[in-house]
């Protein structure tokens, strides 16, 4: 019931914003009766194909619901666009408005309304594809050195390639997750991170498609943890299903890693809200750390969501490897992941911890990027100083 609510209201909120790009944008453009009504229309379709694309992992039949995921996904995007751009219209025009009663006849404001109503719908169009073909693309390589404090010799050069948020799911389909496994295997690293989000939908819908992990190969294997998505899919089923593919599944505990005669230790929490779905799945860094060898220096942690940094830093890890932000995925949303996460994309430092934070290897919702690409993050431990 509160999803329903919580949906019955984002689909309102949804419905003003519609309203409110009609009202500020349709009037003033420069075109007949005859294309006004259409701008008409492609906002009402806009309203109606967006909902059933949010909800298509629901359909019972998948191609049904994938075809309307794209349709209503990439109507999402084009819009997120519109509205951007319709309410940064208003800004620049408020400005003119001030700029003319200041100075009267400085601007000609009759001229800039049709100019600029006419040139929304085109920059979210060019914003919108430049999006897809980035949201699609395969994720780049990223090389990240990450500077340590008292690294053993053994571990110089160390290389852990982490690979976050994919969603497969309605848009993301086995050719995608192949290409992010063949790219990651090129680099032939040490060991493989992944940090959550994998899935966005259920085994049964989705096995096919992430198969590909199973080729994944590292030296000393690849570990995963738990997202808030794997929570939204069913986490024991993919839990058992990730182990089937060859990854080891990380819930708030560690392996040790030995490399050349040094050690390091691996850990993974599970998801920072997975105690909200499984009460036993709380997740817990010091826990997640006991019983590891006190004189092993190195302990990096993999934890969905940067939020577990403090928590972390307090347990005594060296390097927390994280993702769930996408980096914001477009414009100008990466403003407001800050206002939930300490750390949007990159590396940084809290207390004696390192933080990467990767800004996913897909995406959610509409395929689009724009200001925050895909990554496949290769990590490399150096000595600080060097």
């Amino acid at each position: 019931m509160r999803l329903s609510s919580f949906f019955v209201r984002l689909v309102s909120i949804g419905v003003l914003f519609h309203l409110y790009v009609g009202f500020r944008i349709i009037p003033d453009l420069p075109i007949g009766s005859t294309g006004r009504s259409l701008c008409v229309l492609w906002l009402v379709l806009s309203c109606l194909l967006i909902p059933p694309g949010m909800m298509a992992r629901r359909f019972k039949q998948q191609s049904v619901g994938d075809r309307f995921a794209w349709i209503g996904l990439m109507a999402m995007g084009f819009f997120s666009s519109l509205l951007v751009l319709t309410f940064a219209r208003d800004v620049m025009l408020a400005s003119l408005l001030t700029i003319d009663a200041l100075w009267p006849h400085t601007v000609s404001i009759a001229q800039w309304r049709p100019n600029s109503a006419a040139a929304v719908p085109i920059l979210a169009v060019i914003s919108t594809g430049i999006g897809f073909i980035n949201a699609r693309r395969r994720a780049r390589v990223v090389t990240i050195e990450v500077p340590i404090d008292d690294l053993p010799r053994a571990l110089e050069g160390f290389t852990i390639v982490q690979i976050s948020d994919i969603h497969v799911g309605p848009t993301i389909k086995r050719n995608y997750v192949d290409a992010i496994v063949e790219a990651v295997n090129r680099l032939k690293p040490d060991l493989i991170a992944v940090t959550g989000d994998v899935v966005d939908g259920s085994v049964a819908q989705l096995s096919a498609h992430t198969q590909p992990l199973s080729k994944l190969s590292a030296r000393h294997g690849a570990y995963l943890v738990t997202g808030n998505h794997e929570y939204y899919s069913g986490a024991d089923a993919w839990i058992a299903e990730f182990e089937r593919l060859g990854l080891r599944v990380l819930l708030n505990e560690h392996v040790i890693v030995e490399h050349d005669g040094a050690q390091a230790v691996i850990a993974g929490v599970t998801d920072y809200t997975a105690g909200n779905y499984n009460p036993a799945h709380n997740s817990d860094p010091a826990a997640a750390l006991r019983g590891a060898p006190g004189d092993v220096l190195i302990k990096v942690l993999l934890a969905h969501q940067p939020r577990t940094a403090e928590a972390a830093a307090d347990a005594g890890f060296t390097l927390q490897l994280s993702g769930h932000t996408h980096g914001g995925q477009f414009f100008p949303w990466n403003f407001f992941v800050r206002l939930q996460q300490p750390f949007t994309a990159g590396l940084a430092r809290l207390n004696g911890l390192w933080v990467y934070t990767s800004r996913g290897t897909g995406y959610w919702g509409p395929p689009k990027r724009l200001g925050a690409p895909s990554e496949i993050t290769r990590l490399r431990l150096i000595s600080a100083g060097v």
